[in-house]
Order: structure tokens, then sequence, then C-alpha cells
């Protein structure tokens, strides 16, 4: 057995107040205690995390903390076996949908066209992204591997915050080809060029990269000397920085002033592209011609809704004001919904699309058929 004590008024064991840790001990071991001036004192069975055990020692040395503990989606067992299902099955549509659209783009000549250029980047964007998440979920799920070292923590937050910002700028690239391929049509091949696209997509890497890395270098020079315990399934920047035992603020302020920033400077971007697309459609006389226009833009503007709705929701707040239960069911969606559904939305709403997956299909049927034939007749 693990035990630990602590006042009814007291708030920082873990980051968990009374209330939350009497929850945990009731779904752990036992809790005792019924007054204000009471002790309370939990026993853990020997399942539960080691690491808890071994941070007190940390804690009472004033030392700073070396793993994580992810408390993941639901401290429920029952619920355990339902969602790695749930988020298995997810993980392989993600992979199969996103590794899928790389494939049919490289394959099919007629989509070698600047919107399915960035098409293809935004699917190896969003693989990364689930893949960064994901897996870890899974294993805390399934096995119950819900620590991560400080290094490990850091490293997540490093490659998902890239793959986010780097995801919010491919969205706003999209946008501006759109643009010029509705209202500016007998420029569009002279301006986006092989080069001019090749350009806009490694920007917007390098813009992730260095996001990441200011925003992941900040919250981690804070020190972590009271709590280990992560209210959330992975490392992500709001869940980690309330753990700090020093002060957040300047860098709560960075994260806020970077997070609008990449936000609000995209979605401007985005709204003034649409602005112009909406008013050269209306100015368009024939009906078939505005149909194919919203039609091409149709499944960005639901990725994009999606997208920077969830977005909004995590990072232009305060830490203070964040419910971690709320916050767990946005990150569901953009961490591993939003990855999945891209391929889908563009692919089933696309004609080009899928006419490439429908010629791909057969051009493996007719490579298919001749191999078959010739096993047959060597049978007989």
């Amino acid at each position: 057995m693990y035990r630990c004590s602590l006042t009814h008024s007291a708030v920082p064991v873990f980051g968990l107040t009374f209330s939350s840790l009497s929850r945990l001990a009731a779904d752990e071991g036992t809790f005792e205690g019924d007054s204000p001036e009471s002790f309370a004192v939990v026993e853990l069975s020997p399942t539960f995390p080691k690491t808890f055990d071994s941070n007190i020692r940390l804690v009472e040395n004033g030392t700073e903390v070396s793993e994580f503990v992810l408390l993941g989606l639901t401290g429920d067992p029952t619920l355990q076996a339902p969602l790695f299902v749930i988020f298995t099955l997810i993980y392989l549509i993600t992979m199969i949908g996103n590794l899928g659209m790389i494939l049919v783009i490289l394959l099919d000549s007629r989509l070698h066209t600047p919107m399915y250029f960035f098409l293809a980047n935004l699917s190896l964007v969003d693989f990364c992204s689930s893949s960064t998440v994901t897996p870890k979920v899974m294993a805390g799920l399934l096995l119950g591997d819900k620590v991560m070292s400080y290094n490990a923590c850091a490293t997540q937050m490093f490659f998902f915050a890239a793959f986010a910002t780097m995801e919010c700028y491919f969205l706003t690239s999209m946008a501006y080809d759109r643009y010029m391929a509705v209202c500016r049509p007998l420029h569009y091949t002279t301006i986006m060029t092989k080069s001019a696209c090749t350009r806009l997509a490694i920007g917007c890497y390098v813009i992730g990269i260095l996001n990441a890395s200011v925003q992941t270098g900040d919250t981690f020079c804070l020190s972590f000397c009271m709590s280990n315990v992560v209210h959330h399934f992975f490392c992500d920047l709001p869940a980690v920085m309330t753990l700090a035992c020093s002060d957040r603020h300047t860098t709560e302020l960075i994260l806020i002033l970077m997070a609008s920033f990449n936000v609000f400077v995209a979605l401007f971007m985005i709204f003034i592209s649409y602005l112009f697309i909406f008013r050269t459609i209306l100015k368009m006389h024939s009906s078939e011609g505005s149909q194919k226009a919203l039609s091409t833009c149709a499944s960005h503007l639901v990725a994009v809704s999606i997208f920077y709705g969830t977005v909004i929701t995590m990072y232009l707040q305060p830490s203070s004001s964040h419910s971690m239960d709320t916050d767990k069911i946005v990150s569901v969606f953009y961490t591993v919904v939003i990855p999945m559904l891209n391929p889908l939305v563009y692919s089933l709403r696309n004609k080009e699309v899928k006419r490439a997956i429908k010629k791909i299909v057969e051009n493996r049927a007719t490579w298919l058929t001749p191999a078959i034939l010739a096993t047959q007749d060597a049978e007989l």
C-alpha cells in the first residue's frame, strides 16, 4: 500500500485538491477523513502508478520532478477497453486516409496542381500530428502506461505544437490558392508556380518549428517542484503550465500572444480571401461556374471552421479559466478527430479525388488479372 496525508484545506499534492484526491482515492483505494481539521489518508493499490510514491519524496525534498503522470481520458476501468477500440479505429482511419490521400495525389498526374500539393502536405501534417498523441493514449488505455519522462513530455509538446501551427498556415495557404483560382484565373498558373508553392510550404514548416521551439522552451523553463500529475491525456501546453510552482505569468502571456498572432493573422487572411471569392462568385453569370467554385471551397471551409473553433476555445484564454475536463473533450477533436475528418471531407466532396481513386483501383485490378489467370493456369 502507498499512503499520503494532507489537510482538508490543503491544495498542493500533485496538483490535486482535497476533493479531487478523495475522488481519486475512491477509484484506487480507500479514503478517510471527515472534518476540515482531519487528515486524509489515501491507501493506494499496488497497481496505482509508483510515480506518485517516488514524487512524494521529491516534493518533500523540494527538488524538480523528473517525470509526469497523465491522468488520461477517464479513470473508470470499465471504459478503458471500449475507448481503446474507438481510438484504435480512429487512428487506423486517420493513417489510411491521410497516407492514402498522399499516395493518390502522387500517383495521379492530374492532381499535380497547387491545390492538391497543399492538400498532400496537410495530410502529412495531420498524420504526424495524430501520431504524436494517439499511440500514447492507446498505450495508456490498454496497458495503463501513463507515465512520461520529462524529456518525452517536452518532445511530445514540441511536435504537437509544431504540427498544429503548420496546419494553421497550410489552411491559410489553401485559402490563398482558392482566391487565386477563383478571382484571378488568368494569372493563376503564372503566380502559383511550383517554386512559389514550395516556398509557401517551407514557410509553413519553418513557422511551425519556430513557434513550437519558443512555446515549449518557455514552458519548460518553469519549475515543476510541487506537481507532476497532468490532468490531460497528453502533454498539452495549458495542462502542463498549470503545474508550475514558479511564476508563470510571463510565459502564459507569451503563449497567448503567439497563439493569438498565429490564429488571428491566419484567420484574417482566410477571411479576406473568401471575401473576395464570394464577391467574385456573386458576379458570375453562370450558375454552373458559381457552383463549381463553391464546391472547391466548401471542404476547405468545413476544415477551417472545425480546426480554428477548437484552437480558439483551447488556447486563447488564461489557464486559470480552463476547465480540464472540458479541455479534454475539446482536445479530442483537434488531436484525434480532425486529422481523421480532413481526408474524408476532401475525398468525399471532391470529384477529382474520387475519380483518381477509381482509376487507381481499376489499374490495380488490371495489373492483378493476368497474374491471377496465370496462377490458375499453373494450378490446372
